[in-house]
């Protein structure tokens, strides 16, 4: 008789103890998995989210609050233009993109507007600053964790800017105007506008965003300082920031490398939103914990259990010849196999969960993570093992003789 054949029979005559072991395992691993993956997509949803609100962190001249921000075109603060290549070459982990910007009062048809000059994304990467940046940039960062940042085929367009909060290519005589704009004054694309007695031509036309965006014109950051005679200078510069490294130190160094200026930010959102990430990932490592206490609780209970139930089957073993290792083979071989049926049985019903109330609770669709399905079960099996190690070396090492007399 094989160490599996005996084992399977064990199995088979005493199923309320496996029973009781595997359901331990499968629904720890279960909430396990389920949990762990809605944090995830979670994770990435609230990275997306935060990315679409474009820039969280805001630097402003000193003295500026982030109400003047919405009317820099009528308190006249501004900041050096270099401050946006300081940024850069710092190097700093989290910064994605800069959009510097500059806000002047003008007339259109008889109407008062803000003209908003802004620095495209391709002007970044024309400057021989940048170059410097990529050869001796100490602080890689690819991107924020949770949602890349990289510019996608759609963020490619003028209208991007609603949501971007940056422009990827923008002419010294083109023009962006916004929702309200457009509607007052019949504007479309195409339509040549008289800015500062320069002809510039309407290249987009932004869809309705509910801000101040709505009722701006926007223009090439170089041609507005031009013509407005301010020199290099800007009003604010837009920082898209990592969500992560927004909510953490993101802004201490901002402030410790322009002291001289105000950096602001959505603080309360992003902090809100990374907080609930950060909570349920600890769900997970609370679940981890639970699934290693419980389960191996149950299984060492059980795995003991059945030692001083099978005594005198020990005892006949090893009088016939079998050796510790054997006997002991017997018990892990057993732990494995509940390892293996609750680590597997809980994985799949924690990703059918998963999937089920993804949707449901966060908001989310959720697929399969191998990674963390593969860690789940190797998890399980591992405690399962462990906590039956002990119990088998007991086994292993009973005295024959004893094993025979009444407890």
């Amino acid at each position: 008789m094989t160490l599996r054949t005996i084992v399977w029979k064990e199995i088979w005559q005493r199923p309320s103890a496996v029973v009781t072991c595997v359901l331990a395992i499968l629904l720890g691993v279960a909430a396990l998995v389920a949990i762990r993956h809605i944090t995830v997509f979670s994770e990435h949803e609230v990275g997306r989210q935060l990315q679409s609100l474009g820039a969280n962190i805001l630097v402003l001249p000193q003295g500026a609050s982030l109400q003047d921000y919405y009317s820099a075109d009528q308190n006249g603060l501004t900041l050096p233009e270099e401050r946006a290549t300081q940024i850069m070459l710092a190097g700093l982990s989290g910064v994605e993109r800069l959009s510097p910007r500059l806000c002047v009062p003008i007339r259109l048809e008889g109407k008062a507007l803000t003209l908003v000059g802004i620095l495209p994304q391709s002007e970044f990467a024309a400057k021989g600053a940048w170059e410097t940046v990529t050869l001796f940039q100490k602080k890689a960062h690819v991107g924020c964790k949770k949602a890349s940042c990289a510019p996608n085929p759609e963020d490619m367009r003028p209208e991007a800017l609603a949501t971007q909060r940056t422009v990827e290519q923008l002419g010294d005589r083109d023009a962006i105007v916004g929702a309200d704009v457009a509607h007052q004054l019949w504007l479309k694309p195409g339509v040549a506008v008289e800015l500062f007695d320069e002809t510039f031509n309407v290249v987009a036309v932004l869809p309705p965003t509910g801000t101040v965006d709505d009722s701006r014109v926007f223009a090439h950051l170089h041609t507005v300082q031009r013509l407005a005679k301010t020199g290099e200078v800007v009003s604010a510069i837009e920082v898209m920031g990592c969500c992560e490294d927004a909510a953490g130190q993101l802004v201490p160094q901002l402030s410790q490398l322009l002291p001289d200026s105000r950096v602001v930010t959505i603080s309360q959102v992003v902090q809100t939103q990374v907080g609930v990430n950060r909570l349920m990932a600890r769900t997970s490592v609370l679940v981890v914990g639970v699934l290693v206490l419980v389960g191996g609780i149950s299984v060492a209970s059980a795995i003991s259990s059945n030692v001083r139930e099978r005594r005198r089957e020990i005892g006949t073993l090893m009088a016939l010849g079998a050796t510790p290792r054997f006997i002991s083979g017997l018990f892990l071989l057993k732990a494995t196999w509940l390892g293996l049926a609750g680590g597997l049985g809980g994985c799949a019903l924690g990703l059918v969960l998963a999937m089920v109330l993804g949707p449901q609770w966060a908001g989310v669709s959720v697929s399969p993570l191998l990674g963390t399905i593969a860690v789940a079960a190797v998890v399980a099996l591992a405690v399962t093992l462990v906590a039956a190690y002990w119990p088998a070396r007991n086994a292993s090492q009973l005295d024959p003789c004893t094993c025979f007399q009444e407890v």
